[in-house]
């Protein structure tokens, strides 16, 4: 009588549907945000995308109204992670938290970066990760960036 239920049990975990083994995984990207705006008739005209980006130009790489354009996650902790101290060193990085909407309307996270006694001390690096198009390779003021 014990060995019924373990079977039933085991039965229905090797009896899982090969489809769902095979499902897409939670949370991956399958198009970026502007071909799925395009698709439904709601993207940004490119001449209003590239005059938001020479606005942006006009005020410090990493801020509100200029974030550092990466493309998802991945590609915000990739660009951190190119980033060095005014001493070399790497900054200590706190926890991710969203920051609102920033100048390209869509939402932006913000990271608090510490290099310590080093330049530039202790900021908050503004960066919008809906821009996978976009390769950043400049550095926020205080900064130098390591090369890919």
């Amino acid at each position: 009588m014990r060995r019924l239920p373990v079977f039933l049990i085991a039965a229905s975990i090797l009896a899982a549907p090969a489809a769902a083994q095979q499902s897409p995984r939670i949370g991956e990207r399958t198009q970026s945000p502007e071909q799925l705006l395009a698709r439904m008739g709601l993207a940004p005209d490119q001449d209003d995308l590239a005059e938001a980006i020479a606005a942006a130009a006009a005020h410090p790489l990493g801020s509100r109204e200029n974030p550092v354009r990466v493309g998802g996650p991945e590609g915000e902790r990739a660009y951190i992670a190119r980033l060095r101290c005014g001493d070399g060193s790497a900054p200590r990085v706190g926890q991710r938290s969203s920051a609102g909407v920033g100048a390209f309307g869509t939402i932006v996270d913000v990271y608090p970066l510490d290099c310590g006694a080093a330049a530039p001390g202790r900021i908050e690096l503004i960066m919008d990760m809906y821009h996978a198009e976009h390769s950043e390779d400049r550095a926020p003021a205080g900064f130098n960036i390591l090369p890919r």
